[in-house]
């Protein structure tokens, strides 16, 4: 009887480590018709295999005129893969099509819309020096953010 005490215990304890771990490698961020994401840091353990990111769009504008979304990448490659997504139009939420050098992107969505972005760490370093944008042009030079995986 005592060992299946013991049992129970240790099945629930790992079953509420398990939801904390899950609960960590969830982040929802906002942005608005102003350009800004609501935080300039992204954080999880680098236990995360996954991670999902929620982009809640707060403002009122279109996709079409002040859309966003959310890109993981090199921080070194925010700008040309900005610059490189431009041309690649809103059909493919602003980023080159097969691009390497993008881990993860979601779609664009316009004001009133939330989106959520899951994709796995397994190309990812702790430790590493990533960024988190909006691809959308023009939006990349100033709505990013530090996405650290440690």
């Amino acid at each position: 009887m005592r060992m299946r005490n013991w049992l129970s215990v240790t099945v629930l304890a790992f079953a509420g480590f398990a939801a904390q771990a899950s609960e960590e490698c969830q982040v929802t961020i906002e942005g608005n018709d102003m350009m800004k994401f609501s935080t300039d840091v992204i954080s999880v353990p680098a236990t995360c295999e996954e991670v999902s990111i929620t982009l809640k769009h707060t403002g009122n504008l279109p996709a079409a005129s002040m859309g966003h979304n959310v890109v993981i990448a090199d921080s070194a490659n925010v700008q040309p893969i900005g610059i490189d997504g431009t041309s690649a139009g809103i059909d493919n939420s602003f980023i080159k099509p097969g691009d390497d050098r993008v881990y993860a992107f979601s779609e664009v969505i316009g004001g009133g819309e939330e989106t959520t972005l899951t994709f796995s760490t397994a190309a990812l370093k702790a430790g590493g020096d990533y960024a988190f944008f909006c691809s959308f042009p023009g939006h990349w030079a100033v709505m990013k953010g530090k996405f650290e995986f440690k």
